[in-house]
């Protein structure tokens, strides 16, 4: 090729090279521009990547690039509402993702969830609603008439009869854990991570009053010797993740950890199948009934009978998604309740003299749940300053408006179908309009207060105050469920241990013969009560000890 030639092609990949950047930049100036009209205009911060979009994910958080942990790692320092003084404000990309409101305002939550439910207007994202299922359908992935169905055969399986399962569960499994863990004849107890025990807590919970099977502490059930169901629970956990992002081809890589993955899930799905078969004909050949979710479950659904009855794979799908989703936000709440319950020696001091004036050295009965207030208010104050589901996500579904609070003046705005709206429950819950010293753990602004005429307590249980469940009609079905596990465990632990901070070594102050200098309760307050993200928000690995209580 001769000179003039190879000139012709290098000034053609030029003009190539400068055309394709000049089309991108305009494409993505007017996505910025179609991106404001979307919110119009609503302050806010514009930035490459949205932060629920893949890139905004993998990315490491930065000013540019916020990341999913941003509403709780710049709550103190670059907090977006008090910077453009708005209780929503906008997110809009100008590479990836979709132009999103964030709010913290529990009157927009409302016009969103509560009233874009049974309007039609706003409803969950198709992306993200995916995760929700794997399993199956269930009451928390389906929409409108679907629901409806779903939460019709559901609701029945939570009443007080499972509650009260739930209990006498929770109290047997108590006495199993000290007796196992070697507890019954010390003292003193040190915890390097109380989520090791809350999780499996928890887990069992799930496992025998969920799906009715006969765990211990140390003998799980087993799945014809291969594989334990426990083993299976455990793994789905972990795995979680992997599950709601790993596309179809990547269960196939070979892949030990994977192949395990596979097989656990293969195992419980196998497992679950036949335990609906097997129910199904205990149904038809016994009067007795078995109490678990589960079995509830699967009998209202033979009620049902015909076109309104659920598949297999939603019934499925409605015990992992209620039950399952449950066992890692109840024992991450768990724990964070224990380490603020340590740090704050008042309030656990208060809160074990009404377990002890209720309880006393009695065996705890259900009967007792609705007097332990103070026990629930103290799980509700750590599930707001830890909330497990750090957002609530909502699309417009056609061309709407909402009714915002901008510039202390309410304003109703156009928003444009496909704007997101994510109610940043970490900004509900720190919301100065709502809670006065968010960030200080104060039980006593849940506690139940009596009636007007001094007779009886308000049921906290079903407050619309907690949002950490969720906010409207679809508020988590599961959270008496979780409760019921957490007061009667709170309250057997703070009956019979009195709880501290484990507090780890500092320095070594003369030698290695001395005692070490412990770090403070202040530096281990800042080290340990952390958000940390797993399949839900939690608080970080919490060191505990237990010094038993001497009457």
């Amino acid at each position: 090729m001769d000179i003039p030639a190879l000139v012709y092609n290098d000034v053609n990949w030029r003009i190539f090279t400068v055309t394709a950047i000049g089309f991108l930049l305009v494409s993505r100036v007017v996505k910025l521009a179609n991106g404001l009209k979307a919110v119009n205009f609503l302050p806010g911060i514009r930035i490459p990547f949205q932060p629920l979009s893949v890139m905004g994910l993998i990315l490491p958080e930065s000013p540019w690039n916020p990341g999913l942990l941003f509403t709780w790692s710049w709550r103190h320092t670059r907090n977006l509402y008090e910077l453009y003084g708005n209780d929503t404000v906008s997110i809009v990309p100008y590479l990836s993702g979709v132009p999103t409101l964030y709010t913290q305002s529990l009157d927009v939550t409302r016009q969103v969830v509560t009233a874009g439910h049974r309007s039609a207007t706003f409803g969950k994202v198709d992306e993200l609603n995916r995760a929700l299922l794997f399993w199956g359908p269930s009451v928390a992935s389906t929409e409108r008439d679907m629901w409806k169905k779903h939460r019709r055969i559901v609701g029945p399986a939570f009443n007080n009869e499972t509650y009260a399962l739930v209990w006498a569960s929770s109290q047997n499994l108590y006495a199993d854990m000290l007796t196992a863990e070697g507890w019954d004849d010390r003292n003193m107890v040190d915890v390097s991570s109380v989520q090791a025990l809350t999780l499996k807590f928890s887990l069992i919970i799930i496992a025998t009053c969920g799906f009715g099977l006969p765990y211990t502490w140390v003998t799980p059930p087993s799945d014809g010797g291969k594989i334990t169901i426990q083993e299976c629970l455990e793994t789905i956990a972990r795995t979680g993740v992997f599950t709601i992002a790993a596309p179809g081809w990547a269960w196939k890589l070979p892949f030990k950890w994977i192949r395990q993955t596979r097989r656990a899930y293969d195992s419980m799905r196998s497992f679950i199948f036949t335990q609906i078969q097997e129910r199904r004909e205990a149904l038809h050949a016994s009067s007795d009934r078995e109490k678990d979710v589960f079995s509830r479950l699967v009998e209202a659904n033979e009620a049902e009978g015909g076109k309104m009855a659920l598949k297999d794979d939603e019934l499925i799908g409605n015990v992992f998604s209620l039950l399952f989703a449950g066992h890692e936000t109840t024992s991450h709440t768990l724990a964070a309740t224990l380490g603020f319950l340590a740090l704050h020696e008042d309030i656990q001091d208060e809160v074990a003299a009404q377990v002890i004036e209720v309880i006393g050295e009695r065996e705890a009965l259900f009967e007792d749940y609705p007097k332990l207030d103070k026990v629930l208010a103290a799980f509700y104050e750590a599930a707001r300053m830890f909330p497990s589901g750090l957002f609530l996500v909502r699309e417009a579904k056609q061309d709407t408006t909402l009714t915002l609070e901008v510039g202390g003046v309410r304003s109703v705005i156009p928003i444009r179908k496909g704007t997101h709206v994510i109610v940043d429950m970490i900004g509900v819950q720190y919301n100065l309009k709502y809670f006065t010293e968010p960030d200080e753990f104060r039980p006593s602004r849940w506690y139940a207060k009596s009636d007007s005429d001094g007779q009886g307590k308000e049921d906290l249980t079903e407050s619309d105050g907690v949002t950490a469940f969720g906010v409207g009609p679809r508020a988590c079905l599961g959270r008496k469920f979780s409760t019921t596990e957490a007061v009667c465990l709170l309250s057997l632990l703070l009956r019979d241990w009195r709880i501290e901070p484990l507090l780890a070594p500092r320095a070594s102050a003369g030698g290695a013969k001395s005692s070490p200098v412990l770090e403070t309760r202040e530096e281990w307050h800042a080290r340990v009560m952390e958000a940390t993200m797993g399949l839900t928000l939690g608080v970080k690995n919490v060191p505990l000890r237990f010094i038993r209580r001497m009457g």
